[in-house]
């Protein structure tokens, strides 16, 4: 199964979309039982919906979403993703403990490597620590970075991979497992599903975050840009 498939099908379809919030830099989702996910928000809509909207729709169907590619709903259908795997009993489930203050390559031999970044990633300032080579790859680069289309020459290169969770509403994410096949691969950000049925892909590590604190998370989410971190816990499975 791809990464895609792993995700939906593990989904129940007993519960269903309760709501759907849109915020300014990040979508939510909440399902029947009061799960609750977000993800990072793409507003691209240049092809019609799938669905007229993922609210009513149950669960694993609203989750289908994410293969739109009418970007919003993909984002909506990511957010239900994250609802369902995203919460403190399945990280209970596996033995997995709050991680924020932790390196994503914690344990990682990052000394004389070549390590590649997809995105403007906020890490740990030990995480790239003594790497030989860093390259930061962007869809908008800024001075310095790579553009995107340098993935296909650079991440074989590379002993480690760190990328950013929202590049599966982009489509781009099994493109980008498949060239890092070689290296040690972390998915991080906030839009991460905390499923570990992904790593047998050939991930190694996924860092997502918990929303804990839903009322406020959207009273801020619907009028402000940034960093939803505040409002919950990072695991890392």
């Amino acid at each position: 199964m791809n990464y895609y498939d792993i995700l939906i099908n593990g989904i129940s379809d007993e519960l269903y979309v309760s709501r759907i919030i849109n915020g300014k830099s990040w979508v939510a989702a909440e399902l029947s039982d009061g799960r609750f996910g977000i993800a990072m928000h793409y507003t691209l809509e240049s092809r019609e919906r799938k669905f007229d909207t993922l609210e009513g729709l149950d669960a694993r169907t609203a989750a289908s979403a994410v293969l739109s590619w009418n970007f919003q709903e993909a984002t909506e259908g990511m957010a239900v993703i994250n609802a369902y795997y995203n919460t403190p009993e399945h990280m209970d489930e596996l033995g997995a403990h709050c991680s924020y203050n932790k390196s994503c390559t914690q344990g990682m031999v990052t000394e004389g490597k070549k390590i590649a970044l997809i995105g403007h990633l906020s890490l740990q300032p030990d995480a790239l620590k003594g790497a030989s080579e860093v390259y930061i790859i962007e869809r908008e680069p800024k001075p310095g970075d790579y553009p995107d289309s340098a993935c296909e020459y650079i991440l074989p290169q590379c002993d480690i991979v760190v990328m950013t969770a929202s590049a599966a509403v982009n489509k781009t994410m099994p493109r980008l497992i498949e060239l890092s096949k070689c290296a040690k691969t972390v998915i991080i950000g906030p839009t991460a599903p905390l499923c570990p049925e992904l790593k047998t892909l050939g991930i190694d590590r996924i860092s997502g975050l918990i929303i804990r604190d839903k009322e406020a998370f959207e009273r801020w989410a619907v009028e402000n840009h940034g960093s939803p971190y505040p409002y919950g816990d990072v695991f890392m499975i």
